[in-house]
């Protein structure tokens, strides 16, 4: 894991704008082969959003080739509601940049069929490839998306019930009215987020440094779900001074010590090589990895021609390991059916017919004796 710190919330959004910038021209993204870039809603992600604004207009960066998938929806408002994660993603970014809209996805809250919906959108983030760079924000208790302590670190997307201190913290946006804040998501899982090639966590203020000292102080826990970054091979969190207030002074300077060593060395951070994401030209080597890990296969040239080709490896996170063949996904559309009840005594099971009988009388029939002894 990489723990990047800065001094305050607008250096540390500046650094996570700068780098996702970096992922996409890195890529060099196509129509044929977009960049696919998961996206948060909530106060955290709001200064990235403001920059990647910024430098569009300025151009320097493009999103006519990225593909949005973004974290979570309430459940019952509007889709058109000032609060809905659709209208909070227009307003703060979609409608500033050159992003297509029938490339941003959002889940639907008010979807007639919910788990059909959260199936569906599963799938389309395997259509779309996978997904390259998640952005998340986390709450005050650890939470990545909508996925509150006590989630599976396996869990994919679905409709999720909040806590009480999700819904309290997220009433100033409903003028601190709780009855009007949704008790009800729809949300990414766990592992969902934990297969996208990079995640990025961006941890702003003191209120988040428990969080993030649990999350990287500690073990994997699932009540402190972003804790799960533990797992993924290519996870990074970036935070400002006061959100390391709970972290041990020593684990501080390590991690400011590893970016100070690789900047004496010429570079800040290294990007993914291009084998693992990002289309490349085809070669006659054959790529060394399994089948398994490709996401998009690539398509066999014609002659004379060498097109580009996605051939994007996917990182393994240890719960997909655990986790094969079957995948909590595959799940969703067959639910198990409650057989009708049928009655059975032991002495049935007892292929002697001496003892076919029931040894104890019929309740019926002692309950009458009974009523004729009394008679």
């Amino acid at each position: 894991m990489r723990l990047i710190i800065r001094d305050d919330a607008e250096a540390a959004s500046l650094y996570v704008a700068n780098y996702i910038i970096d992922r996409i021209k890195h890529y060099s993204p196509t129509p044929a082969h977009p960049f696919v870039l998961g996206l948060p809603t909530g106060s955290s992600p709001l200064g990235v959003y403001r920059i990647l604004v910024e430098r569009y207009k300025a151009g320097e960066i493009s999103f006519e080739n990225v593909v949005t998938f973004n974290m979570d929806e309430y459940i019952g408002i509007p889709r058109d509601h000032p609060e809905s994660y659709h209208s909070f993603m227009w307003k703060h970014f979609f409608s500033h940049v050159n992003i297509h809209p029938s490339r941003v996805h959002i889940l639907d809250g008010n979807a007639p069929d919910l788990e059909a919906e959260c199936v569906g959108y599963e799938a389309k983030i395997r259509a779309a490839g996978g997904i390259d760079l998640f952005l998340a924000g986390i709450g005050e208790d650890g939470h990545i998306a909508f996925n509150e302590p006590g989630s599976s670190l396996a869990s994919r997307t679905r409709v999720k019930t909040l806590a009480y201190d999700t819904i309290l913290a997220n009433s100033r946006f409903f003028g601190n009215d709780l009855t009007q804040v949704p008790r009800m998501a729809l949300t990414v899982g766990v592992q969902t987020v934990l297969e996208a090639r990079e995640v990025i966590a961006i941890i702003l203020g003191a209120r988040k440094a428990l969080a993030l000292q649990r999350c990287v102080e500690q073990g994997v826990n699932h009540m402190w779900t972003l804790s799960a970054l533990q797992l993924h091979p290519h996870p990074m969190i970036v935070c400002d001074e006061d959100a390391t207030l709970e972290l041990q002074v020593k684990t501080v300077k390590y991690f400011k010590s590893i970016e100070q060593v690789a900047r004496a060395q010429g570079f800040e951070q290294i990007l993914p090589s291009r084998m693992r994401t990002g289309p490349r030209q085809a070669t006659t080597s054959t790529p060394p990895a399994s089948p398994k890990t490709i996401i998009t296969p690539s398509v066999e040239p014609a002659e004379d021609v060498t097109p580009e080709s996605p051939t994007i490896f996917a990182p393994q996170p240890t719960t997909s390991r655990l986790l094969r063949p079957q995948t909590p996904a595959a799940e969703y559309p067959v639910r198990s059916v409650s057989p009708d009840f049928v009655p059975d005594r032991m002495a049935s099971r007892i292929p002697d017919p001496r003892f076919a009988r029931r040894l104890t009388p019929n309740p019926e029939q002692q309950q009458m004796v009974t009523l004729v002894l009394g008679a």
